[in-house]
């Protein structure tokens, strides 16, 4: 058997691993491993195994993920986004559908200050679907709004997603947040169409509110937005006038979220305790499947599997419109069954050296792949998103009703990655005028 022979039958073994639920980053380092002490022997491979987890784990770049993480709980765990939704309800309160569009609005929010697609969801569910439930909206349309509103969090900035991204791609990590900034509101109306037309076509699905809403209340209800637009002002006006670097904001943002919640007298040691367990655990799972990723790239390399897919898309002049097809196609199915990080990081050593060679934006083909990945939170039967929100409203709604809620969403997403494949400056506007 030729090296790459073993390359590809390692993939193939990766593939059936995770296929029988074994966890994705025991997979990645077993078979990457074994793969290495095959094609060069057992000293490189315990060799590899001692190396790369430290050196990767050892990026300074990488410190950023943990920090926007605890931002993120803090802001969760402190109560600190609540005022983003409650805003929006008095403001949009009037449109058909109001306050299914203020979930929306109030995740836009939420996701400037976390880069988790799951914290959004279930900081979302846990404010909006009681509320949308106590106005008589259709549990189908409440779940699913929250449900898809919450994959905004991983493509409006800072994103998790984005920064491992960058870190593999070895593209600058700003400009992938300028970037993810057109996708993420390109999103949000989309969504809003979705909400507004059913709203319209059925207005069982989300009664009109009757509630009296002064222009005072409004006003008032502004002020307590307050702690999330200091905090995107203090983090992304630093990161994008250069004060300081993507991988100091993650660190300026917990620094100041935390300071936020105590004067704000909402940030209680309870809180801050879960925060920081919730970010230690998440940090940990990343960084295993990450450091698996990165044992998976040093396998290709020695076998030269990887080297040997991109010259075949050279070789045969492959059509750029229909590998990137075949790519989506990849991801569409992938994030059926696997976790975001898991799929992004199991396919990028095989993928990078392909779009290199094809010619794509490594820039928007990051953000497209984010939005990808984010589909995957709310495809069945695996989208956790949804399963999420079913935690949240327990007997409410069955886990069948809140995937047909999802449906029109899901068409929405793919007008959006229409929209994002046929005009790239929908994402590149933003990092070619300011990077």
């Amino acid at each position: 058997m030729s090296d790459v022979q073993i390359g590809f039958a390692g993939i193939g073994i990766l593939l059936a691993l995770i296929a029988l639920r074994v966890p994705i980053g025991v997979s990645l380092i077993g078979v990457s491993f074994f793969g290495i002490w095959v094609l060069v022997g057992d000293r490189a491979a315990w060799g590899s195994l001692g190396v790369i987890p430290y050196s990767f784990a050892a990026s300074w770049h990488l410190s950023s993920v943990p920090m926007f993480l605890l931002m993120g709980f803090l802001c969760y765990h402190a109560g600190l986004t609540k005022g983003m939704f409650d805003a929006a309800r008095m403001w949009l309160s009037r449109l058909p559908g109001g306050l299914a569009i203020a979930t929306v609005f109030g995740a836009a929010g939420f996701a400037a200050v976390t880069g988790s697609s799951v914290a959004c969801a279930a900081a979302m569910g846990r404010i909006a679907v009681p509320e949308m439930m106590r106005h008589r909206y259709a549990p189908s349309l409440a779940t699913g709004t929250v449900a898809a509103a919450g994959t905004i969090g991983a493509l409006i900035p800072p994103s998790i997603l984005m920064i491992l991204y960058g870190i593999i791609a070895e593209v600058p990590i700003s400009q992938l947040f300028l970037g993810g900034v057109g996708a993420g509101l390109l999103t949000t109306f989309g969504y809003i169409a979705v909400i507004v037309i059913r709203a319209k076509l059925n207005p069982e699905l989300a009664p009109p509110l009757h509630e009296e809403v002064t222009f005072r209340d409004k006003v008032l209800a502004l002020r307590e937005t307050w702690p999330v637009f200091l905090l995107m002002l203090g983090v992304f006006g630093g990161l994008f006038s250069g004060a300081f670097t993507p991988s100091e904001a993650g660190a300026v943002g917990a620094a100041l979220a935390t300071i936020i919640a105590a004067v704000k007298g909402s940030l209680t040691w309870a809180s801050f305790r879960d925060a920081l367990v919730e970010t230690l655990l998440t940090s940990a799972s990343l960084f295993i499947i990450a450091i698996g990723a990165s044992m998976l790239t040093r396998f290709l390399a020695f076998s030269g599997a990887g080297d040997y897919l991109s010259d075949s898309v050279s070789a045969i002049g492959a059509d750029p419109l229909m590998l990137l097809i075949g790519i989506s196609l990849i991801y569409l199915l992938l994030g059926m069954f696997l976790e975001p990080i898991g799929a992004m990081l199991l396919t990028l050593p095989i993928l990078l050296p392909i779009l290199d060679t094809a010619g794509f934006s490594l820039i928007w083909f990051g953000v497209l792949l984010t939005k990808f990945l984010e589909i995957g939170m709310i495809t069945p039967p695996i989208g956790l998103n949804v399963f999420v929100i079913k935690g949240v409203v327990g007997d409410l709604a069955s886990t069948g009703l809140i995937f047909r809620g999802i449906a029109w969403f899901l068409v929405a997403d793919l007008f959006v990655v229409v929209a994002l494949i046929a005009f790239p400056q929908i994402i590149l506007y933003l990092p070619n005028l300011l990077g």
